[in-house]
């Protein structure tokens, strides 16, 4: 059975991203929902809808990790209601990224948003990105 409620499901989330980071995504995708509203943004391409793209941007951002966990996890805000919860979170993770040989640390900002799906929560949306800092108002520009 799935996570019950709000807090199991963040839980568990947090337990399959040391996953992730190893290169192992499957313990997070069981955790997102599988219909077509489901939606991801990452660092490596525009957002994404439906569970089909969602499960390949996961699986590509996956297999660009290993060696890797969780270092720690900072709570930002969350809020949740019997129909919809939301978590924004700091995330500092190492791992070995791409080609690389050493272990790297970074940090992630993320967004989660979840929903009971048949009695059992799951992330409908994740958006994460390396913005953790203030940033000049032109960074939104692009060069």
């Amino acid at each position: 059975m799935g996570p019950v409620t709000f807090d199991d499901a963040i839980e568990q989330y947090r337990r399959a991203l040391d996953e992730f980071m190893k290169g192992n995504p499957t313990p997070a995708m069981q955790l997102f929902s599988h219909r077509d509203d489901a939606s991801i943004a990452n660092p490596y391409g525009p957002p994404v809808r439906g569970w089909e793209e969602v499960a390949q941007v996961m699986e590509h951002a996956a297999s660009l990790r290993r060696d890797g966990e969780v270092v720690g996890i900072e709570t930002v805000a969350q809020y949740a209601t019997p129909a919809l919860g939301y978590i924004v979170q700091v995330e500092r993770l190492k791992a070995k990224i791409g080609s690389r040989e050493e272990i790297t640390p970074y940090t992630l900002r993320a967004t989660m948003v979840l929903r009971p799906e048949d009695g059992i929560w799951k992330v409908v949306h994740r958006h994460a990105d390396p913005i953790t800092t203030a940033q000049p108002a032109e960074s939104v520009l692009r060069q």
